[in-house]
């Protein structure tokens, strides 16, 4: 590959980036706001009134801390940083590895019996099946996901439909503990316009209170005032909403993971093979991430031998 076209590459992998996205859709915003507002022939002084920064900012904060719980703040402060990271799941290639590393358990499971799986998910850091998938391995929560069930499953106890339940439930307290912080985000969302009509009422009122001085200084006491609003629907709608909805798109993508897994298993619940189980897998990919059957099929393939040996 010449460099021209590996440079063409590297800029359009760095733009997806969550990131940059992130930053070019905020200094749009910005530059859309206050250029407009410039190029009307606005004053950008008349903008700056940190008090109403402060009265905005410092009553979404207070409203936040009072319908919170510290966990709920502990989750805040742990997935603000992750919007501005790629998520591990929005790469084929992770599924395309989860795949394989399901496809090999359930074959050799399948080939000498559940049994000969136990070790593997009683302490996949030292399973020679696990470390052929390092990206796997490296998630603890999918890790711990898929040997949880596996042990389930080789108890004998359960039947597929107990087992479906019990995920579906597990997906969904996932689901609903990954959306506590968007959905807060969202609920700040909606007060900051609220209490930007605070801040404004606010300043009429001072206004009002100086009735007695000239128009001039009359109308900038209003003007001033009206800032107030105008703040509480930018920040609001330009920053603090799209955030939210960068939270929300993580979590599905972090469910459509769990539910990859889950339908893979109770396939072979259900008495289908190792290589039909991971195509029900497939299936429920979005298409983004989603291989073909060809593609699938040939990794599938490769990840036979890793199974012989470790059998």
């Amino acid at each position: 590959m010449d460099w021209p076209k590996q440079a063409i590459i590297g800029c359009y992998v760095f733009i997806k980036g969550p990131f940059v996205l992130i930053l070019i859709g905020f200094v749009i915003v910005l530059v859309s706001v206050f250029g407009s507002f410039v190029a009307l022939g606005g004053h950008m002084g008349a903008l700056y009134q940190p008090f109403e920064f402060l009265l905005i900012g410092g009553a979404a904060l207070g409203a936040y801390l009072a319908s919170n719980s510290g966990k709920s703040v502990a989750l805040m402060l742990k997935a603000i940083p992750q919007v501005f990271t790629k998520s591990p799941y929005t790469n084929k290639d992770v599924y395309m590895e989860l795949m394989a590393l399901l496809y090999v358990l359930l074959n050799k499971a399948r080939r000498d019996g559940l049994m000969t799986i136990e070790s593997d998910i009683e302490e996949p850091e030292n399973s020679a099946i696990f470390s052929e998938y390092p990206r796997i391995l490296r998630d603890p929560h999918l890790v711990l996901f898929i040997t949880d069930y596996l042990r389930l499953m080789i108890s004998g106890n359960m039947s597929p439909y107990e087992i479906e339940t019990l995920m579906e439930q597990e997906i969904e307290a996932h689901q609903h503990e990954r959306d506590i912080p968007a959905r807060a985000l969202a609920s700040v969302a909606d007060a900051l316009p609220a209490f930007g009509i605070v801040a404004a009422v606010l300043g009429v009122i001072k206004a009002l209170a100086s009735v007695d001085q000239p128009p001039a200084i009359l109308a900038d006491l209003i003007s001033k005032a009206m800032v107030g609003t105008f703040l509480g629907i930018l920040l609001a709608y330009g920053f603090v909403s799209p955030m939210s909805s960068a939270m929300e798109r993580r979590t599905v993508v972090s469910v459509k993971v769990l539910e990859c897994i889950k339908v893979t298993l109770l396939a072979s619940m259900n008495g289908y093979p190792p290589q039909l189980a991971v195509e029900f897998g497939r299936k429920v990919l979005y298409s983004s991430v989603r291989p073909s059957f060809a593609e699938l099929e040939t990794h599938v393939r490769q990840a036979k031998s890793p199974a012989k040996k470790v059998a």
